[in-house]
């Protein structure tokens, strides 16, 4: 299949859902879902995949097992692709995201360590100034109030060992392009920018050791 982008038809579903977000307008929209939001996103994933890896989309519904919310349905679709790029459609247009989102413990001492040696993180310094100078902008999450603990609060690249998850982020607000093939472009020019951030992770943090809980 070929990308086209995203219709019209596709904001206006989740502008409805925002407000109302009921079994009985999605059941009632159920083909806008399927055909403006859902076809176009698989479609764009089976473009990138030649150069990103494979990819999937996440299901529309919320986990509400543990949620004060018991909105059944997400306000946006979400994909993900094998390198770690992730795709996101709203109301609010168009966003991606590279990174590790949430460090688990065992990341999270390998990511600090790495940052407080002076190589790599002199290293990460300057994939960060790259990645944002390109588009994207850095962000890291969580962030701890003062310096983890075994580390000086006076460390040259404290913000960065407050952080317990570090992405790059872009956002686009709708925009004649986003119904066409060029919202491919926007897409592939942030995972190539973001791409040495998630190489540095990759490199120095990894997948969690941890067994799944």
């Amino acid at each position: 299949m070929t990308f086209h982008g995203w219709p019209m038809a596709a904001l206006d579903f989740y502008e409805g859902l925002e407000a109302d977000n009921s079994k009985t307008y999605w059941s009632a929209h159920r083909s806008v879902y399927d055909e403006s939001v859902h076809a176009p996103l698989a479609d764009l994933l089976d473009l990138l995949e030649d150069e990103f890896g494979p990819g999937k989309i996440f299901r529309p519904n919320r986990d509400v097992r543990f949620s004060a919310d018991k909105s059944p349905y997400k306000t946006h679709v979400g994909g993900y692709l094998e390198s770690g790029g992730y795709i996101q459609l709203s109301a609010d247009g168009l966003a991606c995201g590279n990174g590790y989102y949430q460090l688990a413990t065992d990341q999270l001492a390998r990511y600090r360590a790495a940052v407080a040696e002076d190589v790599s993180g002199r290293e990460l310094e300057r994939v960060v100034t790259a990645v944002e100078k390109a588009g994207p902008q850095v962000v890291g999450r969580d962030a701890l109030k003062t310096a983890p603990r075994g580390y000086p609060k006076d460390h040259p690249r404290i913000e960065l060992l407050r952080y317990k998850g570090l992405i790059a982020w872009q956002e686009w607000e709708p925009a004649k392009w986003l119904g066409t093939a060029k919202a491919a472009d926007r897409v592939t020019g942030f995972l190539r920018a973001s791409m040495p951030l998630k190489d540095w992770l990759d490199g120095h943090v990894g997948p969690s050791e941890l067994p799944p809980r």
